[in-house]
């Protein structure tokens, strides 16, 4: 199987968007980066969040979303087009997969390194996104979720980097069995309490799970 790799790397800026009810902010609006570009902290380079209490600080502050799934949503909406970026991921990639990504799982990218803290949830700024009332809902549902970085060292990261795991977390729970205790699967029980004991989890994700307790 080939290393895991960085397909394609995006940054945005938050924009306005007009809706039924007056305006949204947004950063889900993301653009390729045809240089190399320092990963920090709590952002890329040339990054910003529009609503810091759903998304972006330390737990989130890099979005991956996997090459292999644009595919199944180029077959889901034909007549949309998908450049990379379409689900406002940072980070475009291929060969890391939802059953294979591990939670507290570390990576290193380029001269980064970072850590898989939790999946991504789609809000309604996908609908925005898409100009799909569905669009969130559907995303959910394919469960082809993508995950979050956490950034433990930052670095310069670009297009073409291998991204090498040097570190499985021994918890050994996937994004897609997150994704299962999350949705309340029959017998995630036992994944629960092992995603619970993850030092990486996000803070938001421990406290739903420890919720369901």
């Amino acid at each position: 199987m080939p290393t895991p790799s960085l397909i394609s790397v995006q940054v945005g800026i938050p924009r306005t968007v007009q809706v039924d009810h007056g305006e949204v902010p947004t950063g889900i609006f993301k653009a390729p980066v045809q240089k190399r570009i320092q990963m920090r902290t709590l952002n890329l380079d040339g990054d910003r969040q529009a609503d810091l209490t759903v998304h972006g600080g330390r737990d989130k502050a890099v979005y991956a979303y996997p090459s292999e799934h644009y595919a199944f949503w180029k077959h889901e909406l034909p007549d949309v087009d998908l450049p990379w970026g379409s689900f406002g991921e940072n980070l475009t990639t291929r060969g890391l997969l939802e059953t294979g990504v591990h939670l507290g799982d570390r990576f290193q990218i380029g001269t980064a390194e970072v850590a898989v803290t939790q999946p991504r949830l789609p809000c309604f700024k996908l609908n925005l996104k898409f100009q799909r009332d569905d669009m969130a809902k559907r995303f959910l549902a394919s469960r082809r979720t993508g995950f979050y970085f956490r950034v433990l060292r930052e670095g310069e990261i670009g297009a073409g980097d291998e991204i090498g795991r040097v570190h499985q977390d021994e918890n050994r729970v996937s994004i897609a069995d997150a994704m299962k205790i999350y949705l309340g699967d029959p017998d995630s029980a036992e994944l629960r309490e092992r995603a619970l004991r993850v030092k990486y989890l996000s803070n938001s994700w421990r406290e739903e799970f420890s919720g369901q307790v």
